[in-house]
């Protein structure tokens, strides 16, 4: 490498820390505590790298650019080529399946849909367990290695458990996971299983695994993977940077990502905040959630704020109400009391940004038609298509916007959900406030049935001319 660019790509000049993520607090802790939350306050934990910002911001790029024709073989994740700005040093245990590097579409028929004259679509379901915690996991089970854990654990609505279950094998760690009994795709448990993970199926919603989980950190021998473990946010923020590469540099007006237990908001915010006190951006984009209607305690939060809450990120609400029974197709973000509310929703009002909900028609609506632009994704990823034709409907998001979408897990996450809205069979959960309420019928926008034809070729034609 040359020195120019050695010199660019140099480390943070003294050891990172843990920090509070409550401002009063502002308590510090080192890399090597194995803490979940603040002993002090009990608010959650980030990592301050205490990156320095290069002379030269321009050759940090042309490093990072110069990285993805390497042969080194750690440089073939697009996690670990962004290790100077990582907490680990350079012979870490690092654990990796060769993440990230995941494409960024045009999808010109979600544009049409959502009003806007374009729209890309930032695919994190082409990661090697076919979701966005690839990143987070390739960076928790190498700090669990260094921790000297024996086992990582995680409460999960099924993407968090295929992961770890893969990242976990993959560094030689025994792997537990929590699951809501009954309420996880069928597609993500058998990565789970297959993985070889001790899958333990609780009564009860993924909150009740959550503090299942966060009791059993307290052993010595278990390591924490979920999105509360801030090592994990530090995989994730690189999403950020590879997006900013892919982008040339040119920051988009809006990124919009899905929201249920709040990490991939959190680590994207950070990343983008961090991009910018490098110098690498010139402007944070405008960071937008979209939950549920059935699972949305945070855009409940932040329709309650006043302007003047909202201007100020620095002073956040203390509380958040859960949804106790959230309910909603989309299990990727069923999860009433996410963890990471706070740094998430600091994110977004730093960013200028909104917190929003949609309705299961409309996120399945925007699933089939993110579909007919050959992309595909799990129910919970087109909530951020869904949620973008709101926001442009509401003026925040305008037709000439420079907008990326991100998708969150791969579309064979969930395929029962795909069949029965194509056959017209797929029912709405119930209100979360009225978990008794029968399921409603979707009666989808752009059903796509399968047809039963005679077995002859006037038949065949005859039906192609239909659709035609």
């Amino acid at each position: 490498m040359p020195q120019r660019l050695a010199r660019a790509a140099e480390k943070k000049a003294e050891p990172g820390v843990q920090r509070c993520v409550n401002r009063a607090c502002g308590a510090t802790y080192g890399l090597g505590e194995r803490i979940y939350l603040c002993p002090r306050c009990g608010e959650t934990l980030e990592i301050d790298c205490r990156l320095t910002r290069p002379r030269n911001p321009d050759a940090l790029r042309r490093y990072w650019a110069a990285k993805t024709a390497s042969k080194f073989p750690r440089d073939g994740s697009g996690v670990w080529r962004y290790l100077n700005v990582l907490p680990f040093e350079d012979d870490a245990p690092f654990v990796s399946l060769f993440e990230g590097h995941t494409p960024l579409f045009h999808a010109p028929r979600s544009a049409q849909y959502c009003g806007l004259s374009d729209l890309r679509l930032k695919h994190q379901g082409y990661n090697p367990t076919g979701s966005f915690k690839d990143t987070g996991m390739a960076t928790a089970m190498t700090q669990a290695l260094i921790s000297g854990a024996r086992t990582a654990v995680c409460a999960s609505t099924g993407n968090t458990a295929a992961s770890l279950a893969a990242y976990a094998a993959r560094g030689g760690l025994q792997a537990a996971i929590l699951l809501p009994r009954g309420q996880v795709s069928p597609s993500k448990l058998a990565q789970s299983l297959d993985y070889g993970a001790l899958v333990l199926e609780i009564d009860g919603n993924f909150d009740a695994c959550m503090r299942l989980v966060q009791e059993l950190g307290d052993d010595p021998s278990i390591y924490v993977a979920n999105s509360i473990n801030p090592f994990r946010i530090e995989g994730q923020k690189t999403v950020a940077f590879e997006l900013m590469e892919q982008c040339a540099w040119q920051v988009p007006d809006h990124v919009v990502v899905p929201g249920g237990n709040m990490g991939n908001s959190t680590a994207l915010g950070k990343g983008f905040q961090e991009l910018l006190d490098l110098g690498l951006i010139n402007r944070l984009p405008k960071l937008s959630v979209i939950q549920a209607e059935g699972a949305a305690p945070l855009a409940h939060l932040f329709a309650s704020l006043t302007p003047k809450q909202r201007a100020d990120f620095d002073h956040l609400p203390e509380k958040l109400a859960p949804v106790e029974n959230p309910q909603t197709l989309a299990t990727a973000i069923k999860i009433g009391a996410p963890v990471s509310w706070k740094k998430a929703l600091r994110a977004v009002l730093r960013s200028g940004g909104k917190i929003i909900a949609v309705s299961e028609q409309e996120i399945a609506d925007a699933k089939a038609m993110i579909g007919r632009d050959s992309i595909g994704c799990e129910p919970a990823s087109a909530t951020t298509v869904a949620g973008i034709k709101k926001l442009a409907a509401a003026g925040h998001i305008g037709r000439k916007d420079d907008v990326v979408a991100v998708l969150t897990g791969h579309a064979l996450k969930d395929p029962d959900y795909m069949i029965r809205y194509h056959e017209g069979t797929l029912t709405s959960a119930a209100a979360a406030k009225d978990a008794s309420a029968p399921p409603k019928p979707i009666a989808g926008a752009f059903q796509n049935a399968p047809e039963r034809v005679s077995a002859t070729k006037t038949a065949i034609l005859a039906s192609l001319e239909r659709r035609r």
